[in-house]
């Protein structure tokens, strides 16, 4: 395979390649999955403007003990919008998804979401629970805590080293905390994600839509955060906002990570993840009836 940073076009084109590709009704038109590994399944769910790309750097290590069903959630990449636009639409086309993908006896399976990720994966487990085993969520807006003050930049008109430059700024300005991650496979992958976005996820999230649907999830929520996450900072605050819902949500946080902790800090994130997959299932939920 290519190196990453060195080719990130054929790195990318050549870690698609391994991957199985299911297209299942969405809309108008289809949702695209792609499918790596062996294991028990776990799906991840990438973060708004994003691609199944949101997780290039976890794909090859996760998916040697796991098999992972990584989506372009409804209006994201190469899926087509959700019908109608809202949580309702987006919930029913990944439902519709996993049911083709896994068939009920696949079901429920383990769910992991970035960003607006993990809200759309949260009101999938509210509105069908017979779907989700567990719900994992990384670095996600909606809990009415304060919004940290990303740092973004034009791009339009820029050319050569100046382009490059404003895009390496603007994902130290929202994504990334350290200089060194914003890598050439990061900036090659920033504008292609978030052209190809055709969903407004704007009220989506914020302020408080997904602390509004925690209290209707019937399973085990816990989360994941990048110490230095800049659009929703402090992760003491979001862990004291999921433990007011959730008193046993296991909270962990990814030393030296931004927002996109999974991309920075990969062993470290996947380490979390795997000790979060790895705890019982028979805690107290609220949400359960």
């Amino acid at each position: 395979m290519a190196d990453q940073n060195a080719d990130p076009a054929a790195y990318l084109e050549a870690l698609e390649a391994q991957a199985e590709r299911i297209e299942t009704p969405c809309g108008n038109g289809t949702m695209v999955w792609r499918i790596w590994g062996e294991g028990p399944p776990l799906v991840l769910a990438h973060g708004a403007q994003g691609t199944w790309t949101h997780w290039v750097r976890n794909i090859a290590r996760l998916s040697q003990r796991r098999r992972l069903i990584v989506a372009d959630l409804p209006g994201h990449g190469q899926s087509a919008l959700p019908e109608p636009q809202d949580h309702e639409g987006i919930s029913n086309a990944i439902a519709l998804g996993l049911r083709e993908v896994l068939g009920e006896d696949g079901l429920p399976v383990d769910l992991c979401g970035f960003s607006f990720g993990g809200v759309a994966l949260a009101y999938l487990a509210a509105l069908y629970p017979q779907v989700a085993r567990r719900l994992v969520i990384v670095g996600c807006g909606g809990l009415d805590t304060p919004l940290g003050h990303p740092r973004l930049g034009r791009i339009s008109g820029l050319v050569g080293e100046e382009r490059r430059a404003a895009l390496k700024a603007n994902l130290l300005g929202l994504m990334l905390h350290h200089p060194d991650s914003a890598d050439d496979l990061a900036i090659h992958m920033l504008l292609p994600t978030a052209k190809a976005a055709r969903l407004d996820v704007s009220g989506l999230v914020l302020p408080d839509r997904l602390l509004k649907v925690l209290p209707r999830i019937p399973v085990p929520v816990d989360a994941i955060w990048g110490e230095f996450d800049l659009p929703h900072p402090d992760p003491a605050a979001q862990e004291a906002v999921l433990r007011s819902i959730q008193p046993h949500t296991i909270f962990r946080v990814v030393e030296g990570a931004g927002h996109w902790a999974m991309y920075e800090r990969p062993e470290a994130f996947e380490a979390a993840l795997e000790s979060i997959l790895a705890a019982p299932l028979d805690r107290e939920v609220r949400g359960r009836t």
